[in-house]
């Protein structure tokens, strides 16, 4: 299946850098939020994003100007009725995605393929939100933050996807410029199983005094050849979503790595939240 339209529910972090990474590579992407603002300011951040492109000479203005005209921002839920592809780029929440994937399942063409961008919640419950019918065309694909710089697409096969469905997200993950790679449908998948055990090692080493932050995460970047240290990427996914990843895979695996330290819990209770919030593990802007 060839996909040119793609449909973009969420303008958010993940979601503006989805749809322009699909923008670039020359598909029609129609970028959608509940508010018309907040799609519009999604735009924004990938005409910011390219414009930077363009004076780092990695794109020309051609470019970023053909690749903005592709992109469609909208608070109208039935232009999905146009889409090939279908990605949802909501919050990390099982309940607010479902409720979403019900009304874009039921505006969406039969031929649409659904990939929900989860980084932790299990495919086949997500697609318990559709009917049977569409269920074979549903599937994860899980894109890296920050998407346009990111090379990888870890893709989530539910109990029921086909072998279509795989082959059109890996054919069209080539186009877009991503490696696959692919998980069985368990919680974390592949990279947040790994990420997340490391990311609470290194909070509870904080939480009990083991070193400072700056030290954990000079290990990690000078010891382990990392390019970010533990505690700086947490900051920079956001510390809510770390912690609703933590609780989604200790809730599935039932094991204590997984555990949210209560480190984490207190600074996401206190509305510090990382990056986004200038407040984290470390303040924001940081003096280096």
């Amino acid at each position: 299946m060839s996909i040119e339209r793609v449909f973009v529910a969420g303008a958010g972090l993940m979601g503006h850098g989805i749809a322009q990474v699909h923008a670039a590579a020359g598909k029609h992407v129609t970028l959608y939020e509940p508010e018309l603002e907040r799609a519009t300011a999604g735009r924004e951040r990938v005409a910011g994003n390219l414009a930077r492109a363009v004076e780092k000479g990695r794109l020309k203005a051609e470019e970023r100007k053909s690749a903005l005209a592709r992109i469609e921002p909208t608070d109208d839920l039935t232009l999905v009725a146009a889409a090939d592809l279908v990605v949802e780029a909501v919050f990390e929440d099982l309940e607010v995605k479902r409720g979403l994937w019900r009304d874009l399942d039921a505006a969406a063409p039969v031929r649409s393929i659904f990939a929900s961008n989860t980084s932790s919640i299990s495919i086949d419950r997500l697609a318990e939100a559709v009917g049977p019918g569409r269920r074979s065309q549903f599937v994860g694909m899980h894109f890296f933050s920050p998407v346009p710089v990111m090379p990888l697409v870890e893709l989530i096969r539910g109990s029921a996807t086909d072998d279509a469905t795989e082959e059109a997200i890996r054919a069209l993950a080539g186009e877009l410029g991503k490696q696959v790679i692919v998980s069985r449908d368990r919680p974390g998948f592949l990279v947040n199983r790994i990420l997340i055990p490391f990311l609470g090692e290194a909070m509870r080493a904080f939480e009990e005094g083991t070193g400072t932050a700056e030290d954990i995460d000079a290990g990690a970047r000078v010891g382990l050849n990392h390019p970010m240290g533990p505690l700086e990427l947490a900051d920079f996914i956001g510390l809510d979503v770390c912690l609703g990843i933590m609780k989604v895979l200790h809730d599935g695996l039932e094991r204590e790595p997984f555990a949210p330290p209560k480190v984490l819990e207190d600074l996401v209770a206190a509305g510090h939240l990382g990056q986004k919030t200038g407040r984290g593990f470390y303040t924001y802007p940081r003096e280096r």
